[in-house]
């Protein structure tokens, strides 16, 4: 496996992801304290319709980088020239297709954004800005996959970051001078171009050969793409469904100003999730070309390690996230934004569950695998919003927002904790998935008591700094006792952490052979002697 690189693509990720974490939520300050809580609530739900309608993208991203995986391995440019010159046309059709949708989507506008009376906003022509930033997007996906498959995803991450961050720059300006929600998401549009680009540049220097060859596409290429287009096209629908719909459906049944304040919530928890799962992603392309080259057995034991590192992680962050979120959410925002105690918790608890299944998510996406569960989303969706919407109206007012999340909760542990794995084992580990069941269940077992414990160890202060501090630090020394447990209990996560710090230590001593040479380990751990007298 190609470790230079996979680490290269998640410390760059994780740095920047850190980074625009910290002014996401510092332009969400600007946004609340200017314009108000009821506008931060209409871009959330802006932005809850717009995910919605990227089901049009047909989970065309994954599969570029999958089908590329093996023509890249083999070095058969003329294939991957093929695959890229008809990715994009997929996605200029998407593009087309996502803004023809919305535009017949702005008539329910008022129907999603219950309460917008009192808000001194054009619905149309705000959601018509944010739509064109989003399709802008499409001009260039296929370009950022194309750099993306070839495992240089740290480039494509600081092209976003970098824009990003100066769209949020742009935006704090426009709010402190103007206080307009139409400036504001010009600026998306404006940023948008110019990653547009900087990756047109960054592509033509790297990959001008793969762009000028324009060699069409196979018959039987086509419809291996095709097959697996339609099922993440299935995937994508049940992660709109599940992802999008708790959003839309707190906004349409309970309002803008609740959905605000719980999207306070959401951005500090998605923004750490986002950087959590930057510890997987990036490796995609780096397990997909190792699942072409190394046997299955080998590929199970990454597999097992990374399910572990995904509970370990997992229940430090997220514990640490449940300690200091109210406190969170007064200090960067204001007074008067917090959630009931209930809902924070069914928020942690429902994004650990989802977080848990990272390294299934993973290794689905690298060895192709989706297809085998392509069914598997829609039915989730389809439970979600049902139970989503019953649960809104049964629960007493005070608990619809509980309701809502916990109905994701029950879709996520019946469902994708089931099927997923299993479909990973059996296609693409051919072995029995049993004692995945038991230990996965058992992780989340244990978080939810130490959650629970957690609660009633709290302390309470007058003074918000001093109640965050010490609900982290009694958060953190609650997850290094569970990952101390792990590292005591699983034999192999102890063997991969040895070998990952063997590894530094060989790095940093050279070896000395019997016949006197110098042995150094390269990236592999595969001593090279070189002889001093041959030089």
């Amino acid at each position: 496996m190609d470790k230079k690189k996979g680490l290269l693509n998640v410390f760059v990720s994780i740095a920047f992801k850190m980074i625009i974490l910290v002014a996401n939520i510092l332009v969400r300050r600007f946004l609340i304290r200017y314009i108000g809580n009821e506008i931060n609530g209409l871009n959330s739900l802006y932005g809850s319709i717009l995910d919605f309608l990227a089901v049009a993208e047909l989970g065309v991203g994954v599969s570029i980088t999958y089908c590329m995986y093996k023509p890249i391995v083999e070095g058969d440019n003329d294939k991957v020239s093929a695959l890229y010159g008809l990715f994009t046309k997929l996605y200029l059709i998407i593009g087309a297709i996502i803004l023809v949708v919305g535009c017949a989507l702005m008539p329910a506008l008022p129907y999603l954004a219950k309460d917008y009376q009192n808000l001194d906003v054009n619905l149309y022509l705000t959601f018509a800005l944010m739509l064109a930033s989003v399709v802008l997007s499409y001009v260039y996906s296929s370009k950022t996959s194309l750099i993306n498959a070839y495992k240089n995803n740290y480039i494509t991450t600081i092209i976003s970051s970098i824009g990003q961050l100066l769209q949020f720059g742009l935006q704090i300006i426009v709010l402190v001078y103007t206080g307009s929600f139409v400036w504001f998401l010009i600026c998306r549009i404006i940023t948008g171009a110019l990653q547009w680009g900087a990756t047109e540049i960054i592509v033509r220097k790297k990959h001008s050969d793969i762009i000028k060859n324009k060699q069409k596409i196979d018959e039987e290429t086509k419809n291996t793409v095709t097959k697996s287009i339609k099922a993440m096209f299935m995937h994508k629908i049940g992660g709109v469904l599940v992802n999008t719909a708790d959003s839309l459906i707190i906004s349409a049944f309970i309002g803008l100003v609740v959905l605000g304040k719980y999207s306070n919530y959401t951005t500090i928890m998605v923004a750490m999730t986002g950087v959590l799962t930057l510890c997987f992603t990036p490796l995609t392309a780096v397990i997909g070309h190792m699942c072409v080259s190394e046997d299955k057995l080998q590929v199970k034991k990454y597999f097992n390690f990374f399910h572990t590192f995904n509970f370990v992680l997992g229940t430090i962050f997220f514990l640490g996230y449940y300690g200091v979120i109210d406190n969170l959410v007064t200090i960067l925002f204001d007074d008067g934004l917090e959630l009931a105690k209930s809902i924070s918790i069914v928020i942690t608890v429902n994004y650990f569950i989802q977080f848990m299944r990272q390294a299934a998510l993973l290794f689905r996406d690298a060895t192709g695998t989706f297809y085998n569960d392509r069914w598997k989303p829609l039915i989730e969706g389809l439970l979600n919003v049902g139970l989503s919407i019953l649960f809104v109206l049964v629960f007493p007012e005070e608990y619809s927002v509980v309701g809502v999340i916990v109905a994701t909760i029950i879709t996520n542990i019946f469902i994708c904790h089931i099927i997923e794995p299993y479909v990973l084992y059996k296609y693409a580990f051919k072995s029995n998935v049993k004692g995945y069941y038991l230990r996965n269940y058992l992780y989340i077992a244990v978080f939810c008591a130490a959650l629970l414990i957690f609660n009633f160890s709290m302390i309470t202060s007058d003074n918000q700094w001093i109640e965050l501090f010490a609900n982290g630090f009694i958060s953190l020394a609650f997850s290094f006792t569970i990952a101390a447990a792990v590292l005591l209990c699983n034999k192999d996560f102890r063997f991969y952490i040895r070998q990952l710090l063997n590894r530094i230590k060989s790095r940093r001593k050279p070896q000395i052979s019997n016949n006197g040479n110098v042995n150094q380990e390269n990236s592999d751990g595969i001593s090279d002697s070189k002889d001093n007298n041959n030089k």
